[in-house]
């Protein structure tokens, strides 16, 4: 990793090590956020603190935060030595119990494995690939990018996109690509009566076709619905954007009926609440991920 040259001093005496770890990282590409005790992540500016900005109670979700720049949760990770080093961070780093990352940010995936029986299975299952032990368990690391999902089977977490991993060194091991069988760990079996999933090639572009089995009528009193969903939420933001993309998409997503236009009220919807193009973008692509499209 490439040695950063300007650390700074923080309050109360020396050099934070945390600190000093957050800028390694982001010096090589890798995008870090400091964590609280419990594996928490801070609300690094007054606006944020003690959860005000209104965040679910763990602060894993960011609020409809008003800052410049989320502040706040895997939002937060950074790879700019100037954010990472700045007077709105000094207290987090002087207090941070340790720090994290965004995986998805570092075009990484983290299989988190909690116990032996859950590396009993990865080592019977999943490709080798750079291996981190961790407290209970162990991350195994691939090259890729997927949605994050949680209890995927008993002890298996992973965390790529909109999550954050404890950083506990670089492990053992090649990084090896992301391997099919751990992007299907993250899809839920259709229900019977679905109809065989069609790809939607792209998702962000107009499309030609009408939807076959709703009507025009259908389809834009639902964007409707979604939209004033998202415009009425007062707090999990993040995971109500998300979740409206997935149930607009589970209904529209296969029959290519959905529209730039379509997909512009929805986003602009999510952006008037606080969310950046960013996350949009990404909350858009883990469902896409999520409904196997």
């Amino acid at each position: 990793m490439t040695q950063p040259t300007d650390i700074r001093r923080v309050r109360g005496g020396g050099t934070s090590e945390h600190l000093h770890t957050a800028l390694q990282l982001a010096a090589s590409g890798v995008p870090p956020l400091p964590l609280r005790a419990g594996k928490l992540p801070f609300g690094n500016c007054p606006s944020c603190a003690n959860n005000a900005c209104g965040g679910r109670p763990n602060m894993k979700t960011p609020g409809p935060c008003t800052c410049p720049a989320p502040c706040h949760g895997w939002a937060a990770a950074t790879t700019d030595p100037c954010v990472l080093n700045s007077r709105t961070w000094v207290r987090a780093w002087r207090e941070a119990a340790a720090v994290a990352y965004h995986p998805g940010g570092a075009g990484l995936t983290v299989v988190d494995l909690d116990n032996a029986a859950a590396i009993a299975w990865a080592r019977e299952t999943l490709p080798a690939t750079r291996t981190v032990p961790t407290t209970r368990g162990e991350h195994w690391i691939y090259r890729g990018t997927m949605a994050s999902s949680n209890a995927v089977r008993p002890g298996v977490d992973i965390k790529s996109l909109m999550q954050y991993a404890r950083w506990l060194g670089n492990g053992i091991g090649v990084t090896a690509p992301l391997p099919a069988v751990v992007r299907t760990l993250a899809v839920k079996e259709p229900s019977p009566a679905r109809r065989a999933p069609q790809t939607l090639t792209a998702p962000l572009r107009a499309s030609e076709g009408e939807c076959r089995h709703r009507t025009p009528t259908y389809l834009d009193h639902g964007i409707a619905m979604a939209v004033q969903r998202i415009t009425d939420a007062r707090s999990a933001i993040h995971a109500t954007v998300y979740r409206t993309f997935l149930a607009v998409l589970s209904t529209h997503g296969r029959c290519d009926c959905l529209t730039d236009a379509h997909v512009a009220r929805l986003f602009a919807a999510a952006q008037a609440k606080g969310e950046s193009a960013r996350h949009c973008t990404d909350a858009w692509t883990n469902a896409l991920t999520r409904l196997g499209l």
